[in-house]
């Protein structure tokens, strides 16, 4: 069965669409579970002021060889890619028409775990990436914040199988974030195809 198109998201400055089942409930969960057992995860440091802080999530970069990312002071060189991923990575492309070279995935095991205000904007990115963010497990609220006036705000939960796709000149207009949760939430994996130049 073939994903629903796109719809688009309102967006002063970039482009956001989403397809809400882009893979279906129990092959993502298939998939979630395969990733969470196989993956050689990692849970990185932040120097903050001298001292060294877990990040609240695991990750695992893959790619293309050479394919290297720097991001939060730390380089990250890439993994092989795995039947899986690159299963996924063909299907995304076909589905939206634009080639990846690289995913960086993230694991959140629990409500604790969160991702901060940040835009995709490094140089290895190039000006105006693309990419192709999916959903698995359990339902996250995702949010936007105006880099230059923090007031104006909005989100929306990101549902299991879904496909998010961000594009134009949000990174640069544009901050997002997955905030912690209160509330008892299991596991969510995100995978977010780029393009490393």
């Amino acid at each position: 069965m073939n994903p629903a198109p796109f719809v688009s998201i309102p967006v002063f400055q970039g482009e956001l669409r989403i397809c809400h089942a882009f893979i279906g409930h129990d092959e993502s969960l298939r998939l979630m579970q395969t990733l969470i057992s196989r993956m050689p995860w990692e849970q990185e440091q932040l120097l903050i002021f001298g001292k060294k802080h877990p990040v609240p999530r695991l990750v695992a970069w893959v790619g293309d060889e050479g394919k290297n990312y720097r991001y939060s002071g730390v380089q990250h060189h890439p993994l092989p890619w795995t039947p899986e991923l690159t299963d996924l990575k063909v299907r995304i492309e076909q589905y939206t028409g634009y080639a990846f070279n690289t995913v960086l995935l993230n694991w959140y095991r629990n409500g604790r775990d969160s991702m901060g205000w940040h835009a995709d904007n490094e140089p290895e990115l190039g000006v105006n990436p693309v990419i192709a963010s999916l959903s698995l497990g359990e339902r996250r609220l995702f949010r936007f914040r105006q880099t230059d006036n923090h007031r104006n705000s909005f989100g929306f939960p990101l549902e299991n199988g879904s496909l998010l796709l961000m594009a134009g000149a949000i990174q640069h207009h544009w901050q997002h974030c997955l905030p912690k949760s209160a509330k008892p939430i299991g596991d969510r994996i995100n995978l977010t195809f780029r393009t490393i130049h």
